[in-house]
C-alpha cells in the first residue's frame, strides 16, 4: 500500500514552505517491497539535501511510497504535481517505474532526478530525466574490467535479476566482457521474490567458473551470498551495487562476506574525503543508520537542483536547463549531462575482508565515458 508522508524540510516559515515561486520537491521512491532498502536510502539522501538547502532557501517536500508497481509511481507523480508548482522530483530508482513516469514527466514538464541504474531510462529521448548514479554502461564496464584486468578471471558465471534492472545489467555485462575477449560460461536470471537461490548457484558452479558475477537487488544478493557461504564457495564474488549498501551487509555475518567485492558509484562509509566524512556523520545523525551510494547520489542530485534554484531558477524548466547544461562537483564525483540525462560517469570497486562489514575502496574508474571536462 502506498503511503503519503507529508514532510517539510528546512525553516518552516508561516509565509510558505519554499522560495522560488513556491516550488516543491516531492520524493517518490519505493519504501515497501523488494526494493525497500535501496528506496529508503534514496529517500534519506534526498531529504538530507533538502534539509541542508543553501542559505535563504526553504525547501518543501512530501514523500510518497511508490511500492514496486509502475501504476503506483504514475499515480504518485500525478498527485505530487497536483499539489502546486514542482521544481524537480526525486524519482524512483526502480527502472519499470521510471519508464512508466517518463511520458507523464514530459507532459507535466517536471525534471525527474533519480539514481536508477536501468540504462534504458535515458534512451527514450526524454529531456526531463537526470540520472545521478552511473548507468549500467559505466558500472558494468567497471564490473567486467575489475574481474578480467585485476582478478585475471576469464570464466565468469553471471546471475542476474529478471527485473528491468537485471536485464539491463546482463546486457551491458555481456557487452563489457565481450570487449575484453571474455564470454560468461553461465548466465541465469532469478526472480526477486525467489526464496531459495541454491538451485541457480548449483547450476552456475556446475559450469566450472573461476568467478561468480552478481547483478541482483539487495535482498537476493544477501540470500545468495549466505547460501554460497554455507555451501563453501571457493571462488571470488563480484556483485552489483546493491552489495555495497551497509543495509545489505548488515544481513550477513562478516565471515560470509569473505572474498566478496562489488561495483558501485561510491562508498561513503569507506571514507575518502573530509566532505564525505561530514556527509556520513550528518546522515547518521538524521537517520540513525549508515549511508550508501544511492543516498549520496540522490543527495548530490538534489544539491545540484537546489543550487540551480539558489542561483535564480524560477521554474521546473529553469531547473531542467541548469541540469542539462551545467556541471556539479558533488561528493561522490563531478556530474555533467551527456546530452541524454546521464550525469554520473565514474564507478568504484569495494571489497570486504571477512572481518568487518565496512568495505575497502580498492579501485576507481573515473570518467569512464569521457563526458566530464
Amino acid at each position: 500500500m502506498r503511503r503519503l508522508i507529508p514532510l517539510l524540510v528546512g525553516l518552516l516559515a508561516a509565509a510558505g514552505p519554499a522560495r522560488a515561486d513556491g516550488l516543491s520537491f516531492p520524493v517518490l521512491v519505493p519504501l515497501t517491497g523488494f526494493l525497500s532498502l535501496e528506496g529508503t536510502s534514496q529517500r534519506n539522501g534526498a531529504l538530507l539535501a533538502l534539509k541542508e538547502a543553501p542559505a535563504g532557501l526553504v525547501a518543501a517536500s512530501e514523500v510518497i511510497d511508490t511500492g514496486t508497481s509502475p501504476e503506483a509511481a504514475v499515480t504518485g507523480l500525478e498527485r505530487a504535481a497536483g499539489g502546486g508548482p514542482v521544481g524537480a522530483v526525486a524519482a524512483s530508482m526502480l527502472g519499470t517505474q521510471m519508464l512508466a513516469m517518463l511520458p507523464l514527466a514530459a507532459e507535466l514538464k517536471v525534471p525527474l532526478v533519480t539514481v536508477s541504474g536501468t540504462a534504458s531510462i535515458t534512451e527514450q529521448g526524454n529531456p526531463w530525466v537526470f540520472r545521478f548514479f552511473p548507468g549500467d554502461a559505466v558500472t558494468k564496464t567497471a564490473h567486467a574490467r575489475y574481474v578480467v584486468e585485476e582478478l585475471k578471471k576469464t570464466r565468469p558465471a553471471v546471475i542476474y535479476q529478471t527485473t528491468a534492472y537485471g536485464q539491463s545489467g546482463k546486457t551491458h555485462l555481456e557487452a563489457a566482457f565481450r570487449a575484453l575477449g571474455v564470454n560468461p560460461v553461465f548466465q541465469e536470471g532469478v526472480d526477486p521474490a525467489a526464496k531459495d537461490l541454491l538451485p541457480a548457484l548449483t547450476k552456475a558452479l556446475s559450469a566450472n567458473p573461476d568467478v561468480l558475477v552478481l547483478h541482483l537487488h539487495a535482498g537476493p544478493t544477501a540470500l545468495l551470498l549466505r547460501q554460497a557461504a554455507t555451501s563453501g564457495l571457493k571462488i571470488p564474488v563480484v556483485a552489483g551495487s546493491a552489495m555495497h549498501q551497509p543495509s545489505t551487509a548488515a544481513l550477513l555475518d562478516p565471515a560470509e562476506l569473505t572474498g566478496v567485492c562489488a561495483e558501485t558509484a561510491a562508498s561513503p562509509v569507506s571514507g575518502g574525503s573530509p566532505a564525505v566524512a561530514a556527509f556520513t556523520e550528518s546522515y547518521r545523525a538524521a537517520f540513525g543508520k549508515e549511508p550508501d551510494a544511492f543516498a549520496l547520489g540522490q543527495y548530490d542530485g538534489m544539491r545540484m537542483v537546489l543550487a540551480a534554484v539558489h542561483a535564480g531558477a524560477k521554474s521546473a524548466d529553469d531547473v531542467r536547463k541548469a541540469l542539462a547544461a551545467g556541471r556539479h562537483d558533488g561528493l561522490a564525483m563531478s556530474y555533467a549531462s551527456d546530452g541524454k540525462g546521464n550525469m554520473a560517469h565514474s564507478a568504484v570497486i569495494v571489497c570486504y575482508d571477512g572481518k568487518t562489514r565496512i568495505p575497502a575502496l580498492v579501485k576507481r574508474y573515473d570518467n569512464v565515458t569521457g563526458v566530464v571536462k
